[in-house]
């Protein structure tokens, strides 16, 4: 069964960090586009970072640019998010997703371009 799983979520102060991983089970992230995504109370599902299939190509989310960077990890068949200068607004649960829809030609930063979604990690801002 293909799955992808989120860790790394946790409560931080504001200014801190927090490093996120999507791990994969049942098929290999090189071959997909690899989006994050997070979501906050009340608001839609919107785009953080995504990374291209050869990794060449990384999109950020203005509010983040800057503050996060997202990776792959090929021996451990990861995309990790490292995000720096958290801020309240940060807080949400975040989502790692999968497309193999080429993301990168539709918009990498697009819900609608992505098939396959983990359950999410929580992070949450506040001191």
């Amino acid at each position: 069964q293909v799955q992808l799983v989120e860790s790394g979520g946790g409560l931080v102060q504001p200014g801190g960090s927090l490093r996120l991983s999507c791990a994969a089970s049942g098929f290999n992230l090189d071959d997909y586009d690899i989006g994050w995504f997070r979501q906050a109370p009340g608001k839609e599902r919107e785009g953080v970072s995504s990374i291209s299939q050869g990794g060449g190509q990384v999109s950020h989310a203005e509010f983040v640019r800057g503050r996060f960077t997202i990776s792959r990890d090929h021996a451990k068949n990861r995309v990790p998010l490292q995000m720096n200068n958290l801020n309240p607004e940060d807080t949400g649960a975040y989502y790692c997703a999968s497309s193999d829809s080429s993301a990168f030609l539709i918009g990498p930063l697009r819900v609608g371009a992505y098939d396959n979604w983990g359950r999410g990690t929580q992070v949450t801002v506040s001191s």
